[in-house]
């Protein structure tokens, strides 16, 4: 038994999940939440204050490439140092750096104000993301690594879906203080709890600088993902795919039909959009769900089926807008094809983690998981764009998009078979 299996062995029982992976847990729940309230609170502040909507989208676009540089260079950390410490120090910074927010408020522009705070605090969670991630296979054994990351995405999901509905509430009641005291509150006692974690490290001696041994982890990485397992790149590619053209329809095509095209009242299409983007999330946490209770199940030559499933639940939700069927017709297609495509996305996102992560040696998973994020992530924000301008031109020849997305997921969905056979 190598020193890798040994250290899961000791850390993770047949029966259930550790105490130490529960703590992870814990403070990916305070920190994920208390990000995703921030990261809501602040843009809608900045929007009331300044009451520019042009300025919010600016901030709001620029605030996320943190995520994405920061990412490869988390996964770097994690490789070299206890991913612990990584999570404490985090959170601890979060806390701090909310105080700080709250200091210079008043004191200093408040665009700028938001602008750096939004940065920091995507690139935080870029950061942040990596350790945790890389952290499962130290925690759990190898046959519980699949159902580890469907409690994770599941934490991620309802973040996603509670935390800008929580911020948006809390604001609207008491406004942007009370949410930044509450949250430095949470990170710092997120950042203590975290301290009792107990997570195994193989320690690296180092004999170079730190800037060339990072410029040698990033190369090392890429070529273990394009060269020596090519299968790791492609996948990453087929992630991207996902993002590009799955994910990105649905966050951006979704509202724009709701909001314009389906003849809804203003004050209709209003509430219309906001369970929509509720009905998506909640499609994201049944995907993790899903993934805990097919475990072992789910193979990776068959992750293909996953994809064109996603490919062909877009067709009924053209032929409804090819049709012109009546506003509730259309949006409960679109509501029910929207939900399932989202689960089913987010079963395959957990399958490729989860196999990369036994696959890939120990001391590279950090770096790895951060290649495949950052490239991931990127993908969405160049998807939402495509798609954004493309139904401002098409108008009600949106249908023909969704047959387009048919299309390319079938394509993503062999090449991925390809990969994975």
């Amino acid at each position: 038994m190598n020193s890798r299996e040994k250290s899961v062995m000791t850390a993770g029982q047949s029966t259930g999940f550790t105490k130490d992976f529960w703590l992870v847990v814990a403070g990916q729940i305070i920190s994920l939440f208390g990000n995703a309230v921030m990261r809501f609170a602040l843009p809608i502040h900045l929007l009331n204050v300044t009451g520019s909507a042009a300025l919010l989208g600016i901030v709001s676009g620029f605030a996320f490439l943190p995520l994405a540089v920061m990412s490869p260079v988390g996964g770097i950390i994690a490789d070299r140092v206890n991913k612990r410490n990584i999570m404490v120090f985090l959170d601890f910074f979060t806390s701090g750096l909310t105080v700080l927010f709250l200091i210079l408020y008043g004191r200093v522009n408040l665009t700028g104000l938001v602008l750096v705070m939004l940065f920091m605090l995507y690139g935080i969670s870029g950061a942040y993301q990596p350790s945790v991630q890389a952290s499962i296979p130290a925690l759990v054994e190898t046959d519980r690594v699949m159902t580890a990351n469907a409690v994770i995405n599941m934490i991620s999901s309802l973040s996603g879906l509670l935390g800008p509905a929580l911020g948006g509430i809390a604001y609207s009641l008491w406004g942007i203080y009370p949410i930044l005291y509450t949250a430095a509150l949470c990170f710092f006692v997120s950042a203590v709890m975290e301290i009792f974690i107990h997570m195994p490290l193989v320690k690296r001696e180092r004999s170079k600088s730190i800037l060339r041994e990072t410029g040698e982890d990033l190369k090392e990485s890429l070529s273990f993902i394009t060269k020596k397992k090519p299968e790791i790149g492609r996948l990453t590619l087929c992630c991207a795919g996902v993002n590009l053209v799955l994910s990105s329809l649905m966050i951006i095509g979704l509202p724009v039909i709701v909001l314009q095209l389906l003849d809804f009242s203003e004050s209709q299409a209003s509430r219309l959009y906001g369970f929509m983007q509720g009905i998506l999330a909640v499609g994201g946490l049944l995907g993790g769900i899903g993934a805990g209770i097919l475990g072992e199940k789910l193979k990776i030559s068959k992750s293909w089926k996953l994809l064109a499933s996603c490919g062909i639940l877009m067709l009924p939700m053209g032929i409804v807008l090819m049709l012109d069927c009546s506003p509730w017709t259309s949006y409960a297609v679109l509501a029910a094809a929207g939900l399932v495509i989202m689960a089913i996305a987010s079963i395959y996102t957990i399958q490729i983690m989860s196999f990369i992560q036994i696959t890939v040696p120990q001391e590279m998973v950090g770096k790895v998981i951060a290649w495949v994020i950052a490239v991931s992530t990127c993908a969405q924000p160049v998807g939402q764009t495509i798609y954004g301008l493309v139904f401002e031109q098409l108008g009600k020849g949106a249908w023909a998009v969704f047959y387009s997305a048919v299309v390319l997921s079938i394509i993503i969905a062999f090449y991925n078979k390809k990969v994975a056979e």
